[in-house]
């Protein structure tokens, strides 16, 4: 399989799947195409339709650190924000949209999203959710195999810090990422296998492809994966962000953790194994309480607090982000942890009134900030 694992390494991009809504009533519109012909041209960036109509995804050009993706990504949001107002329409940014029906959406009218549509039936139809994805450059392919393997231990962890979906079809449905469950249903998701380098993975791809279960690698969507065709190691596990310092944040906290991986595959250091069932556990644990409960400290069989480990874990990559000058962004991760996450903060305006339609006119306000 061909690859562009060539660097310059560390150079990142994100990518954030938004809602369009009616600006009066906070429903989600099928809007893609009216937002698309109306965009300014001169947009740094790419602003593309996903699944649904309903759904807008804006992703940054490579840029060097997360000041450099912050700076254009508040010009991203700023452009989608005033060509919605423009249209009568509104941008929100969470992991689900708090009283929306999918049965309501229309799926976008390109052949990749009617063929999955057509592959998938009710299980993509259903999909209604929005995430944010992370890509940082890998300098190798077997560094790259090296750092996917090594971050699916990290993954819980960062649900739990960017989980922003408590409600679903009107419903408080008791987890703080809802999100997760419903993209489950999805084949090729989740914690992803591991690799012993990418002479194997190359080959298991291929394997896919030859017998006509996928097209391409892309249709793995799992938690984390090689991303060949940019030379990217993507982390994918993450709930679209309400607030743009908290989705800045997370891509700090990711480029540092790839920094650490990146470092530690060049030491010629072995990565510890975990056994899946319990990284799974700790991203069920994470999707259903947030920052709110415990994970399990592996590769020990204690649980920690998570708040407790996400501040071991940040003040261990803090030093590999100030290398990157991506360090002022780990403020978005301090904010999460002093203030709650994005599910707490939904959950905190819903209970003042038993009313979704002011989480989702909060969600609007949050976005446009």
């Amino acid at each position: 399989m061909e690859h562009r694992f060539t660097g310059p390494s560390y150079t990142l991009g994100i990518e954030e799947e938004l809602m369009i809504l009616d600006a009066e009533t906070f429903e989600l519109v099928n809007g893609i195409e009216t937002m698309l012909e109306s965009i300014p041209a001169d947009t740094e960036g790419d602003v593309k339709p996903e699944l649904m109509e309903s759904v807008l995804e804006i992703s940054t050009t490579p840029c060097k650190n997360t000041r450099e993706a912050g700076d254009q990504l508040r010009e991203l949001r700023r452009k989608v924000n005033e060509t919605a107002n423009a249209n009568g329409l509104a941008i929100g940014s969470a992991g689900t949209h708090p009283f929306a029906m999918w049965e309501d959406q229309r799926i976008v009218g390109r052949s990749r999203y009617r063929d999955l549509i057509a592959a998938l039936r009710f299980v993509a139809r259903q999909e209604l959710i929005f995430g944010q994805h992370v890509h940082v450059a890998v300098d190798g392919p077997d560094k790259a195999i090296h750092v996917a393997n090594g971050m699916r231990v990290h993954l819980p962890l960062l649900l739990a810090l960017s989980a922003n979906s408590p409600f679903w079809r009107a419903d408080a449905t008791g987890l703080l990422s809802t999100r997760t469950p419903i993209f489950r249903a999805f084949p090729r998701v989740g914690i992803p296998p591991t690799y012993r380098n990418w002479e194997e993975y190359s080959k298991r791809i291929d394997f896919m492809v030859e017998s006509r279960t996928i097209e391409d690698y892309t249709y793995l969507w799992y938690d984390v994966r090689p991303h060949p065709n940019f030379g990217t190691v993507e982390v994918r596990v993450m709930d679209s962000q309400t607030r743009i310092e908290h989705t800045l944040g997370l891509a700090a906290l990711v480029q540092a953790l790839v920094k650490e991986l990146c470092e530690h595959f060049e030491a010629g250091k072995r990565l510890s194994t975990y056994p899946y069932e319990m990284l799974d556990e700790n991203k069920w644990l994470a999707a259903r309480h947030g920052l709110d409960q415990e994970l399990v400290d592996l590769p020990k069989t204690k649980r920690v607090a998570t708040r407790e480990l996400a501040l071991r874990v940040l003040e261990r990559v803090r030093p590999h982000a100030e290398e990157l000058g991506s360090a002022g962004e780990l403020d978005g991760i301090e904010d999460l942890l002093d203030r709650g996450n994005g599910a707490s903060r939904q959950v905190v305006v819903y209970e003042a009134n038993q009313d979704l339609r002011e989480v989702v006119s909060e969600i609007i306000d949050a976005t446009a900030a």
